[in-house]
């Protein structure tokens, strides 16, 4: 998938029905129905993560998404708008109120494959900051870091293998370890400038 394969009007139509999705859910309390006219792109299989962020504070209020592709992306991102408002763990649940208050995006993922290599430290090159999503999988269990976090946070591949661990609940040097799993995917993202504002594609620049 590449970044351009959703034009800039489908992610706005994606973002918009991320704000809808749990606007209408906060209202009645039940998932809704999705809109009638929906690009056919649009219901085809794939994975993707709403995140919720406060505005203009920038801070994280909600994220959660699907990482496989196991249903229509229009269905994937209604129900993780609506999963990231009122069922991150983290945070209280939203209210009606904060709408206004919060920007939504949205982001497609491409298939998560796993990274083969002979030893660890080969994911130093084959992971680059700006380009991979990471999920981080053990006995324990496993973790997912979008590709925009790692430069939103300015980490490098060592750091956001760590923090990728963590997340999973393992140590943060864990992905030095034989018997665990890194595997990289992309997405196109796209966000709200202002809540319920225009929508714009964001662009990350790979490095690393």
């Amino acid at each position: 998938m590449s970044e351009e394969q959703y034009s800039d009007d489908e992610g706005s139509f994606l973002v918009g029905l991320a704000r809808s999705s749990l606007s209408k859910y906060l209202k009645d309390g039940r998932r809704p129905h999705l809109p009638d006219s929906i690009p056919p792109r649009l219901m085809e299989k794939r994975g993707a993560f709403v995140t919720i962020r406060t505005h203009p504070e920038g801070e994280l209020r909600g994220c959660i998404g699907r990482p496989y592709p196991t249903e229509p992306l229009a269905r994937a991102v209604a129900d993780s708008a609506i999963d990231a408002g009122v069922g991150d763990p983290r945070f209280e649940p939203m209210s009606a109120d904060e709408l206004s208050r919060v920007t939504f995006e949205v982001s497609v993922l491409t298939l998560p494959l796993k990274l083969s290599v002979k030893t660890p430290y080969e994911y130093r090159e084959k992971v680059v900051i700006g380009r991979d999503g990471v999920i981080f999988s053990w006995r324990g269990g496993s973790g997912l870091l979008l590709p925009q976090v790692p430069v939103e946070e300015g980490w490098d591949v060592d750091t956001y293998l760590s923090y990728a661990c963590m997340k999973a609940g393992a140590t943060p040097d864990m992905w030095l370890e034989k018997g665990v799993e890194v595997l990289t995917f992309r997405a196109v993202v796209f966000e709200e400038e202002v809540p319920s504002g225009p929508v714009k594609r964001k662009r990350l620049e790979p490095f690393g």
